[in-house]
């Protein structure tokens, strides 16, 4: 697994590719310069990390609890490894997950299912129920991957707890064929007492030159 670093302090960042993406898709689409002042102050610590669509959700030839699991191996990994990694570049306490389209799903999946380990969500054009991938299949493996499973039968106090005081934010064109999942998930949230931030933007608002202005609007801000 391979990623890419940008800056020195500040908040981490956790960014995830688009579809079958890979970790050097931030650099060539430019994103890194839409955060250039943040980082180059020390106040953002971006990390952009690899995936494995192509071996999990997209991996049709195999069966679905495969791909699921093959999943679940990759949470791991940013958990258990890339998240710990940052620290050690950067121990500044405040953690951020984000990514676009697909991205997305890895963000809100990983930070809502970690509230301790993450301050804040940021989806952006957001696919954010993975069960369009599986033609009805479910198992416990794809509940707690699916945030739109697993937030409206938590019950767990310290946990919505957690929960309560992470930042989850859903941009996303109000022309999205996904803006209904995230307006779907942002009501759960609310549903559960869990703040959130619902911002839809005018049209359909999927593409990389949106994502740069929403990172300039939601992810600044924390030294």
């Amino acid at each position: 697994m391979e990623l890419l670093e940008f800056g020195h302090g500040g908040a981490r960042v956790v960014a995830f590719p688009t579809s079958r993406g890979r970790f050097f898709e931030w650099e060539d689409r430019g994103m890194h310069h839409a955060l250039a002042h943040l980082l180059d102050h020390g106040h953002l610590h971006l990390t952009c990390v690899d995936a494995v669509d192509g071996e999990s959700w997209y991996a049709y030839h195999e069966h679905p609890g495969a791909r699921a699991w093959r999943h679940e191996q990759y949470t791991n990994y940013v958990v258990h490894e890339v998240l710990p990694w940052t620290h050690w570049r950067n121990p500044h306490p405040y953690t951020i997950l984000t990514g676009a389209s697909f991205g997305a799903f890895h963000a809100a999946s990983i930070g809502l299912r970690y509230p301790d380990r993450v301050n804040r969500v940021l989806a952006m054009s957001g696919l954010v129920d993975i069960k369009w991938f599986l033609n009805g299949f479910h198992n416990d493996t794809v509940y707690l991957q699916n945030p739109p499973d697993f937030i409206p039968n938590e019950h767990d106090h310290a946990r919505l707890e957690q929960l309560r005081r992470q930042d989850v934010i859903f941009a996303v064109g109000n022309g999205d064929r996904l803006v209904h999942q995230n307006r779907e998930l942002s009501g759960k949230l609310w549903g559960k007492g869990v703040g959130n931030a619902l911002r839809e933007w005018d049209g359909f608002a999927h593409d990389w030159p949106v994502w740069h202005k929403m990172v300039q609007m939601y992810i600044g801000g924390h030294d």
